[in-house]
């Protein structure tokens, strides 16, 4: 007979729960245990749970139904789901200990879950279904693409659980609009407070600053960054996108708004599409022409980095090689 206890019950989903986190696919017939031990009737329960939270799908074939892991699912928290599983489907059945808001306030917003952050925007969740499911199932279903949530639709939501009604998706897209508007607000103080008096900040600094330049860009741009006299970054100003020839990265077009910003002085970058940040001699002419002409007027070019993909160049150093 199966076990009654609550840890005896525990344990028992814990076993079960390990013994199919080993299989990558299975029907139920290929599991061990008996129906006497209770085993076989808690797989079936929780195959059929893993399956509607979609951690596990359903693969009919000629031999029958079997089951395997979503590829792109996020690493099943075996205590919290147990936890679930056995406190019933409603929060307000669960440990109060265990609640996503009595967690974030005792542990801090940085230790929860995905799925508990968004359990608190949803607050609210449906019968037979609790807002921690309802993330579940989100953030089962996104994967290592949670970055996609940010442009889903409340009809697409609505196909992973109907229980992201209106007010739901409204807080879940207000949460992660204040979560870009805070975190551009932090980068822009870390931006003003970096400085870059070498070439590997400055290499630093257009890596993290220019991250789809680097990755995505199709043709080359050409970027200035206007420095104050602490060599701390003032703006971002493109000048031109093409091929780089002297008449388009032209001095007066690099150099107006380093005026209007009052610079002391500037870096400026570009991209190599090729994958390849090897200098041209295109590349060394436009330095060199940019270089004169700051010295004229006053306004320093402390660098010119080359970023391709991940890597990036400073013609500074590749000069001094």
């Amino acid at each position: 007979m199966p076990p009654t206890t609550p840890t005896a019950n525990r344990q028992l989903y814990a076993a079960v729960l390990q013994s199919l986190l080993e299989l990558p696919e299975f029907a139920v017939d290929e599991l061990h245990g008996t129906d006497e031990d209770g085993q076989r009737i808690v797989a079936t329960a929780l195959i059929r749970e893993l399956v509607r939270s979609g951690s596990l799908e359903s693969c009919p074939s000629e031999q029958g139904e079997r089951f395997r892991w979503v590829v792109d699912r996020k690493p099943l928290a075996i205590d919290s789901w147990i936890t679930s599983q056995l406190s019933g489907t409603q929060l307000k059945n669960t440990p109060h200990e265990d609640r996503p808001r009595e967690r974030l306030t005792h542990l801090g917003a940085a230790q929860l879950r995905t799925a508990e952050l968004l359990a608190i925007l949803i607050r609210t969740g449906r019968p037979g279904e609790s807002a921690l499911h309802i993330g579940e199932k989100i953030v089962n279903r996104l994967g290592t693409r949670l970055d996609l949530l940010r442009d889903m639709s409340h009809a697409e939501l609505k196909l992973i659980s109907a229980g992201v009604n209106q007010p739901a998706f409204c807080q879940i897209m207000a949460g992660i609009e204040l979560g870009r508007r805070v975190a551009a607000a932090a980068d822009t103080i870390r931006q003003r407070q970096f400085r870059i008096n070498n070439p590997a900040q400055a290499i630093e600094y257009c890596l993290r600053e220019f991250p789809l330049l680097a990755q995505e860009a199709k043709q080359e741009e050409f970027h200035m960054i206007t420095l104050d006299t602490k060599n701390k970054p003032i703006a971002k100003h493109r000048i031109t996108v093409g091929t780089l020839k002297n008449s388009l990265v032209h001095p007066r077009e690099v150099f107006r708004p380093a005026i209007r910003d009052a610079a002391n002085s500037i870096l400026v970058l570009h991209n190599h599409p090729s994958g390849d940040p090897t200098p041209s001699e295109q590349d060394l002419t436009i330095t060199k022409r940019l270089e004169e002409v700051g010295e004229l007027i006053g306004i320093t070019v402390i660098d010119h980095i080359i970023i391709a993909g991940a890597n990036a160049i400073s013609i500074q150093e590749w000069r001094a090689t």
